[in-house]
């Protein structure tokens, strides 16, 4: 079974962990709870360069959650892991940096070609303002689509589709100051015939569920679950089942 067929099978809450931001054994410990709690699958990645420990948290991620998909969320072409089940392919679709629009794509062919077993998965990634410049924004020096122009999300994300792409992510980035409108996923929805994630400003499970309802095949937290006080990933799990 594809890596899309699964996810639209599992569909719900998805858990970013980021290398550069926690610890080994704090990303074990979010694997064991993704394992035991629900969650549809584990998202490895962030918005920088290479990180020594990729590999590293990949194969315990892999080790304390086995029967969790385990996707690779890359920045560049220099971050890809032969450890994970599949890699989101990202295009910027919302940006026009070329870099983010095919270079790192050809920089990960030989990637590919070393690892076949690794499923490529074309994804249209699109960057809505969640009210602050985030990372991805300073990264990829692209402006995120407004957040009050759901026609312009569903031109962008129509338009990748029609020319081939999977899935689509649609991100409002880490540590936005709001989650991406009901109303832009909505918009998404009907312009992805596949699966759709939504992430970015996520705070609470009313905000999970309201993703979820509005068209999200898959509801992306992280930066949430590294902060004192968050919910339990199991009412996150839940609140994306409702």
């Amino acid at each position: 079974m594809s890596i899309l067929a699964r996810l639209k099978e599992r569909a719900g809450l998805a858990v970013l962990v980021d290398p550069a931001r926690l610890a080994l054994r704090q990303a074990e410990e979010l694997a064991r709870r993704a394992a035991g709690e629900g969650v549809a699958a584990l998202l490895l990645g962030n918005s920088f360069g290479p990180m020594d420990e990729e590999g590293v948290v990949a194969r315990a991620l892999r080790r304390h959650a086995p029967a969790v998909p385990l996707l690779q969320f890359p920045a560049s072409a220099a971050q890809l892991s032969p450890e994970v089940d599949a890699i989101l392919l990202l295009t910027l679709v919302s940006g026009r940096n070329p870099q983010y629009l095919i270079e790192e794509h050809v920089r990960a062919v030989p990637f590919f070609a070393r690892n076949p077993g690794v499923e490529a998965v074309s994804t249209a990634y699109c960057l809505v303002d969640g009210g602050r410049v985030t990372s991805v924004e300073s990264v990829s020096q692209t402006r995120p689509l407004p957040a009050d122009r759901p026609e312009l999300l569903y031109a962008h994300l129509r338009a990748a589709a029609l020319i081939g792409m999977r899935a689509a992510y649609v991100d409002a980035g880490s540590g936005a100051a709001r989650a991406v409108a009901p109303e832009l996923v909505r918009a998404a929805r009907e312009a992805c015939p596949d699966v759709l994630f939504v992430g970015g400003g996520i705070r609470t499970a009313d905000g999970v569920r309201a993703a979820r309802e509005a068209g999200a095949d898959i509801v992306v937290v992280g930066t949430l679950l590294e902060r004192s006080g968050a919910p339990s990933v199991r009412s996150l799990a839940l609140a994306a089942r409702a």
